[in-house]
């Protein structure tokens, strides 16, 4: 009995430490996008002073995920950022010469590659997660988890505002 439980112990951590790593390749992409952000906002500052709102609350959002102390509040605080780069997108999606620009472009295509990767990277932690959870609910898993401390571990989940359709409106876009 005691081999078995070890061996379930073994298991266990083995899943917990497969969904650590894929958190780190999450974490990892968040940190290149956060990397991206602020010469982004540096591009656009130029062509549209008048629109600091949608750059502040960015700003604002890498901030909070730079400071984020766990994976709950970093999952939080990402989520914060997506919404308001979209809103940066949609904001700044109807100045023609700013789109031209080479500069910004790239830093977009770039910023869509990342997000790419956070997508990937979020849908292989999750997997991971569920592995984990799903073996540290099952007996013996249930009980050697209770015993040893390996508690649940998050998953990341979009937010509400996320799920929700996006109105786009080109009337008030300033150009």
């Amino acid at each position: 009995m005691a081999i078995y439980a070890i061996v379930a112990h073994n298991k266990l951590v083995a899943a917990e430490e497969n969904a650590a790593g894929k958190w780190a390749q999450v974490d990892n992409q968040l940190k290149r996008r956060a990397d991206l952000i602020p010469n982004l906002v540096e591009t656009v500052k130029g062509y549209a002073a008048h629109e600091n709102e949608a750059i502040e609350a960015v700003s604002a959002a890498r901030s909070r995920v730079a400071g984020a102390s766990s994976p709950t509040d970093l999952i939080q605080s990402n989520l914060l950022l997506t919404s308001a780069l979209g809103n940066f997108r949609s904001v700044f999606s109807g100045y023609p010469e700013l789109k031209a620009n080479e500069n910004f472009q790239k830093l977009m295509d770039s910023l869509e590659g990342t997000e790419n990767r956070i997508a990937v990277a979020r849908k292989d932690y999750n997997e991971a997660v569920a592995a984990y959870n799903g073996k540290r609910r099952q007996f013996p898993g249930s009980l050697i988890a209770s015993v040893t401390g390996l508690d649940a571990m998050p998953y990341f989940e979009a937010s509400e505002q996320d799920k929700a359709t996006p109105v786009v409106d080109f009337g008030g876009a300033k150009r």
